[in-house]
């Protein structure tokens, strides 16, 4: 077996082109857009190449056939942050099974990390944004992917186990049916709420859009950005974020609390795109534009997915989350029929505070990702991501 680093247009193909070999005849799973792994590798659209590096490989058989790939990179912005070590990152990974063929592409992740003066790495996880190809599945194998969700085989669990590496923590997924009840207790929440007049929720309508980007900037830096590992959101990477998803908003799914019409909440989703992508065979070309214009015109996706949900420290713990998401299923249950199923994504299991609303929403956990930590010092101490209370 040979490895060697993505360097020409035949090599990008052979990244891109190794899963859709690997799982053709997988029905649940969903091919991504090619366009959007590139990007990841592209310094131009990818601005944690502004403190890291990147690098990928593919890895090939004696007959000169690609059977595994994987990515490796560091950002010295935050491979220190929340860490008690510089760490660095793996992902990307693909391998047919074969355990020797998966350690040598792990091995060559582990060895040029420790060159740029990394001392662990977790994996699977991407270069930049954290709620993107983020964690190794688990559980739900029966069910197909979210939009830049990771979606692979059962025995890479084995693989990444037998390695050495941990689990720092898992990340959950809970869905439900639109219809049905929500749980008693976010009914006494929203009760208690509206005793008090300076409470508003509401959806955003389309005409105030471009407000999106600083309403979500002060929420999230308020209610987010105070954790250590999770830095601020600034007003270019906001307004970024809104142009990435505006194409398919969907203004009855972009719900704020105000609290004397000042933001004080959000619980932001979206339609979940994959169900018309997967029409589309990775290829955003005419054809595949054409086909997704189709599809979004017809109302294929019937499914919304979450994307932040968060109160300010201010308001926690007065009832707030029980307020904005009854107003939420009102709208949904009551007179917007649009959608049927609801995911919400990357819920930490240390976020215990947003897994305790989850289940008063009446939902259940449907997927499990799994992001993995190796300590190069094997001497070392492994230590879990701490649980918030």
């Amino acid at each position: 077996m040979t490895i060697q680093e993505v360097l020409t247009a035949s090599d990008r193909f052979e990244f891109l082109n190794l899963p859709v070999r690997l799982y053709r005849n997988q029905p649940q799973w969903i091919r991504p857009l090619d366009k959007d792994i590139e990007s990841v590798f592209n310094p131009t659209s990818n601005k944690a190449f502004r403190t890291g590096e990147a690098i990928r490989w593919i890895l090939k058989n004696d007959t000169g056939e690609v059977i595994g790939r994987v990515a490796a990179f560091y950002d010295k912005k935050h491979a220190n942050k929340g860490n008690d070590q510089p760490t660095g990152g793996l992902g990307f990974f693909e391998c047919i099974d074969d355990k020797s063929a998966a350690f040598m592409l792990l091995n060559r992740c582990k060895e040029w990390l420790k060159e740029k003066g990394m001392e662990a790495m977790d994996g699977p996880v991407n270069f930049g944004s954290r709620d993107r190809w983020w964690g190794l599945l688990i559980e739900g194998y029966d069910l197909q992917p979210n939009y830049q969700c990771n979606y692979n085989f059962p025995y890479y669990k084995t693989f990444f186990e037998e390695y050495g590496f941990g689990v720092y923590f898992y990340q959950l997924t809970f869905g439900r049916k639109v219809l049905g009840a929500i749980g008693e207790r976010l009914l006494m929440k929203n009760d208690l709420v509206k005793k008090d007049p300076g409470y508003r929720f509401d959806y955003l309508r389309k005409k105030d859009w471009s407000r999106l980007p600083e309403l979500i900037r002060k929420v999230y830096n308020q209610a987010w950005a105070n954790r250590t590992e999770i830095p601020e959101l600034t007003s270019l990477q906001a307004e970024h974020l809104v142009k990435q998803m505006k194409p398919i908003m969907d203004e009855k799914l972009l719900w704020f609390g105000y609290y004397h019409d000042e933001p004080i909440a959000f619980f932001l989703s979206l339609p979940e795109v994959n169900q018309i992508f997967k029409h589309v065979n990775g290829k955003m070309n005419l054809l595949g534009k054409l086909t997704f214009l189709w599809h979004q015109l017809r109302g294929t996706n019937r499914k919304a997915f979450g994307v932040l949900f968060g109160i300010v420290p201010a308001h926690q713990g007065k009832g707030v989350d029980g307020a904005i998401i009854e107003s939420f299923r009102g709208l949904m249950q009551e007179r917007y029929n649009r959608y049927e199923f609801y995911e919400m994504n990357w819920i930490g299991d240390f976020n215990t505070k947003m897994i305790k609303m989850c289940e008063q929403i009446n939902v259940a956990v449907t997927k499990r990702h799994a992001t993995f930590r190796y300590l190069f010092d094997r001497e070392k101490p492994f230590k879990r991501y701490p649980i918030r209370g």
